[in-house]
């Protein structure tokens, strides 16, 4: 096996950082892709600040779409890495082609559903009369891409996990530059408006799968997707879901909590705060993804050496990820802190969405650095295949945590302020617990 390709020799520490900042700059851009219509959307004249209410109600869809694609392919990344660690290629390229079919029949699905009953599922998710038509325009359009999200998505970490992360960078890189050089063309210079937004994500995300299914089905690629391999064996399904049921389970609950939110903002508060909700998951979002670029990138590398039954490299990279994540979210913190008005002002020109935003981000954002905690706990358990426990701490944060805290603490007096204290109190007692537990049980074991 090439040794540039082999995470079971050199540095861990070079090697985590080697995956991650391609890994970062990718996820960077690929944040730009809602990001951007975000900003775009939020500064139309005369409808900007209901039409960001109504691209946040969106949200909880496009995380469910998300969360299938971590089903499946982060699921089986797991699963992949484990098998090149082995030397098993044969194994490896089988789960490649599993995870292809899954992921093809899934947005089939997917689409269907949520086209077919998008105005009820929307109204369920807090849209008033006005924000559901704005919201409406925007996902009837953006569906029509759900395969080529979940194929972008799903199967670029199989790049990274060959080692090849500069070329998982530019799958996001190619689909990100066409959506940013797009949307204010059908936006403002055709007149599209939101449904200018949502095509223009369609075809980005069309460019990036593409590039995927390139590289992948090419002979650059060490372990190839192969159409002889491209089937559902129900005993790998089963391992690959399993594997993948934490990032399911994350994203599922982000879903949930996103609902419960723009609900409780819409009885509490009204648009104005479904609103600078948005605002505030697009801030918490940039500000997350060097973290997640650095668990991300440790994964593949703790994965291989487990499968390698290299423990001293595994605890090596475990103790480096969670260094670096924490002291990047103190840092991160610290600029919230700083410049919160500033940070609402990208979003919006609307003076009384940034004076009250700026106060609701300061709460949101308090003990920022907690998520690391989480963020390191997580990726520990989902790389050496303990999905158990993934699972769990997933649903303790989100479901058992920020769901009840959203619902009661509005009622408890704290008003439309309560929605949003739930995050950080979930981040302090949710990070810990996972970090705590995988410590003890995990990384003292290896």
């Amino acid at each position: 096996m090439n040794t540039e390709k082999d995470f079971s020799v050199g540095s861990v520490k070079r090697q985590i950082i080697a995956q991650a900042a391609p890994l970062t700059v990718a996820q960077v851009v690929q944040l730009l892709y809602n990001v951007v219509d975000r900003i775009y959307i939020g500064h139309m004249k005369g409808i900007g600040d209901v039409a960001l209410t109504g691209l946040g109600i969106t949200f909880p869809v496009i995380v469910l779409i998300a969360a299938f694609t971590s089903l499946f392919g982060a699921g089986g990344t797991v699963l992949f890495s484990i098998a090149r660690g082995r030397r098993d290629e044969e194994e490896a390229e089988a789960i490649l082609g599993n995870v292809f079919a899954l992921l093809t029949a899934s947005s089939a699905v997917l689409f269907c559903l949520c086209y077919l009953f998008r105005r009820p599922i929307l109204y369920l998710f807090g849209a008033s009369d006005v924000s559901v038509e704005y919201a409406d325009q925007y996902l009837q359009i953006y569906l029509f891409g759900t395969a080529f999200s979940m194929l972008a998505t799903g199967l670029n970490g199989y790049i990274n996990a060959q080692g090849f992360p500069r070329v998982g960078m530019l799958t996001t890189i190619l689909g990100a530059v066409v959506n940013i050089v797009l949307d204010p063309i059908f936006i403002f210079g055709l007149g599209l408006g939101v449904r200018g937004a949502a095509l223009a994500t369609v075809l980005s995300q069309g460019i990036s799968a593409a590039w995927v299914l390139r590289f992948l089905t090419g002979k650059k690629a060490i372990l190839r997707l192969r159409l002889r391999r491209v089937r559902v064996d129900l005993r790998r399904t089963r391992s690959i879901a399993a594997l993948g049921l934490p990032g399911f389970v994350m994203q599922g609950t982000n879903s949930l909590v996103q609902i419960v939110c723009n609900v409780q903002l819409q009885a509490y508060g009204g648009d104005l705060y479904v609103g600078i909700m948005t605002v505030l998951n697009s801030v918490r979002e940039i500000l997350s993804l060097p973290v997640m670029g650095v668990t991300n990138g440790a994964q593949p590398v703790l994965g291989f050496n487990y499968g390698a039954k290299e423990n001293s490299r595994v605890k090596e990279g475990i103790r480096f990820t969670a260094v670096l994540g924490i002291a990047y979210t103190v840092a991160a913190w610290v600029v919230v802190m700083l410049i919160p008005q500033q940070l609402m002002g990208i979003f919006s020109s609307d003076a009384a969405v940034i004076e009250t935003g700026a106060h609701m981000l300061n709460l949101y954002f308090f003990g920022f650095f907690f998520m690391a905690f989480q963020f390191v706990g997580q990726t520990a358990f989902q790389s050496l295949g303990k999905a158990k426990q993934a699972v769990f701490f997933s649903l303790l944060r989100k479901a058992f945590i920020v769901v009840p805290l959203t619902l009661l603490l509005p009622i408890l007096g704290l008003g439309v302020q309560g929605v949003f204290l739930a995050e950080p109190i979930s981040n302090a007692i949710g990070g810990l617990a996972c970090f705590t537990t995988m410590w003890l049980t995990i990384y003292r074991k290896l």
